[in-house]
């Protein structure tokens, strides 16, 4: 269901009486003089960053792995196998497909009985019980900030939030065409989506390898509330 604002004019215009103001009809975007935060790998390639990608990853405790379309079920199947198997918790999303994982998610893992469950729109909840009860958890990176080790998810029907959010080990498979300097580019992005009339999902979420805290004492604890391991999976596509 589409919402509708009601009594816009007359809401902001109690509050710009309130600050003894006039109201504006429309805000101009201001332009700083000085954008530090563009400067920032403004001019790195994409092998660049991926160079930055791989030594923050040391910092935030997240396993990174490289590799070719060709090779990402392999690949795939040794850190899941790894990581200890299933439950697995994944995105509806036709990157799988793309990606050349459909044998890897329909075939093999089901006939060694590595149990694989994919976002449902259709069962409500029980997908978030899934997602609760999961090994591990799969999704593809929408944006990848090179600078912080953040993927940058954009949930919809079919990619909800918990898969990323509740197992307790997450895989981010990352085009490495994916890769931007830092959340300003994210930003303008997601900006330039708005501005061309594109749906922007309602939740986007920035992930920065295993949850962790430093909240007590600044004593830096992993797996709190989250994911205990990370491992990002960079896939050569560009």
């Amino acid at each position: 269901m589409v919402g509708s604002i009601q009594n816009r004019a007359t809401f902001l215009q109690t509050i710009a009486t309130q600050l003894g103001r006039e109201p504006k009809e429309k805000v101009e975007k201001p332009i700083w003089k000085h954008q530090p935060q563009r400067t920032v790998l403004a001019d790195a390639s994409i092998d660049e960053l991926l160079e930055v990608l791989r030594v923050q990853c040391e910092r935030i405790h997240t396993d990174i792995v490289e590799t070719t379309k060709e090779s990402l079920s392999v690949v795939l199947d040794e850190v899941v196998k790894a990581y200890g198997g299933g439950p697995l918790s994944l995105w509806r999303d036709e990157r799988f497909e793309e990606y050349e994982l459909s044998d890897l998610l329909e075939t093999k893992w089901p006939l060694e009985q590595i149990e694989v469950n994919s976002w449902d729109p259709s069962i409500g909840v029980k997908n978030i019980e899934l997602a609760e009860q999961a090994n591990i958890g799969i999704t593809f990176s929408d944006m990848t900030l090179a600078e912080s080790g953040t993927v940058v998810l954009f949930s919809s029907a079919d990619k909800g939030r918990s898969v990323s959010l509740l197992p307790t080990h997450y895989i981010a498979l990352i085009p490495k065409s994916t890769l931007v300097p830092r959340i300003t580019q994210a930003s303008d992005m997601i900006r330039d989506k708005l501005n061309n009339g594109q749906q922007v999902p309602s939740c986007i979420n920035f992930i920065t390898g295993p949850s962790n805290s430093a909240d007590i004492e600044m004593n830096l604890v992993i797996g709190v509330h989250g994911p205990v391991k990370a491992t990002y999976i960079v896939i050569e596509d560009c």
